[in-house]
């Protein structure tokens, strides 16, 4: 894959803690409990962590515009009406390491709560080693898929 990446300086921040989980929302890691569902529709997520990286763009916003996948309305829980994901490739730069992974849009639209500010890159990778909330470190998003402003 040739992409002309734009990178951008961030800070990890804490999330709502959901997709890590479990959390008061819910008994599970959401993500994981997710993973499944977006293997059969193709995309194998399994190999990545179960959490996202939180990362602070600010005061950059983005928007997903053209992203390479996008999952309609998937049934993942009983607790809420189905959801709506969008994924684009991206790579996180932290202490000299690149981590391949991707962006992880729930669409607001479709969401019942947890919204995130749209200067909140939220990030499926690897584990990262020694990464905490308020490190500094680089996303490299795809400006085909993503708009950033």
């Amino acid at each position: 894959m040739n992409t002309n990446w734009i990178r951008l300086p961030g800070i990890l921040v804490q999330g709502h803690r959901v997709a890590s989980g479990p959390s008061a929302a819910y008994p599970y890691s959401s993500l994981e409990k997710q993973k499944p569902f977006f293997k059969s529709l193709g995309m194998d997520l399994s190999p990545y962590f179960n959490g996202t990286l939180n990362i602070s763009i600010a005061p950059a916003v983005f928007e997903m515009t053209r992203p390479e996948f996008t999952f309609p309305l998937v049934e993942w829980t009983d607790l809420h009406p189905p959801e709506t994901f969008s994924f684009s490739r991206c790579r996180v730069q932290f202490q000299n390491a690149t981590y391949e992974g991707w962006v992880y849009y729930p669409h607001p639209e479709t969401k019942k709560t947890h919204f995130q500010n749209p200067s909140l890159v939220e990030v499926i990778t690897y584990e990262i080693p020694h990464i905490r909330y308020g490190d500094a470190l680089e996303v490299d998003l795809n400006p085909e898929e993503i708009t950033v402003r």
